[in-house]
C-alpha cells in the first residue's frame, strides 16, 4: 500500500464514522428527514424482493445505515476490503444526501445555500469513494 492510500483512506472514512455516530445518537431526528426517501424506496425494495425482511420504520433504517457506515468506514480506514467498503459507503451516501440535503426544497436563501454546499460536499466525497473503490480509474 502506498503512503498516499495509507493516509487517504482513514481521512476519507472519518466523515462516515462521525456521521454514523451522530445518526445513532440522533436517530429519531434523522428519521424525520429520512422518511422522504424511505417512504419511496421501501415499497420498491419490497416489490423487488417480496420475501426479504425489509424494515419499514425510518428510525430502524437510519440505525442500519449508520451501522453500515461505521463498519464500512472502519474497514476502509484500515485497508480491509477497501473496494467493498468504499462501495458500501457510496451506496449509503446517496440516500443520506438526498434525505439530508434536499436544497431544492428549501425556501430560505441561506438555508438553501447551506444545504446546496453540503450536497456538493457529499457529491465530492462520492467521487472519492468511487476512486477508492476502483470504480473510477
Amino acid at each position: 500500500m502506498t503512503i498516499t492510500r495509507l493516509l487517504a483512506r482513514p481521512m476519507l472514512a472519518s466523515i462516515f464514522v462521525a456521521g454514523g455516530i451522530n445518526a445513532l445518537r440522533n436517530s429519531e431526528a434523522h428519521a424525520v428527514k429520512a422518511r422522504k426517501v424511505t417512504d419511496k424506496v421501501v415499497p420498491m425494495a419490497q416489490q423487488a424482493a417480496p420475501k426479504a425482511p425489509i424494515p419499514t420504520d425510518a428510525t430502524t433504517l437510519v440505525r442500519i445505515n449508520a451501522g453500515a457506515q461505521i463498519v464500512a468506514a472502519a474497514a476502509l480506514a484500515t485497508g480491509r476490503a477497501p473496494r467493498i467498503s468504499a462501495t458500501v459507503l457510496a451506496a449509503s451516501l446517496v440516500p443520506t444526501t438526498l434525505a439530508g440535503h434536499a436544497f431544492w426544497d428549501e425556501t430560505d436563501p441561506k438555508a438553501k445555500a447551506a444545504q446546496r454546499l453540503q450536497f456538493i460536499k457529499n457529491t465530492s466525497i462520492l467521487g472519492g469513494l468511487l476512486l477508492a473503490g476502483g470504480v473510477a480509474a
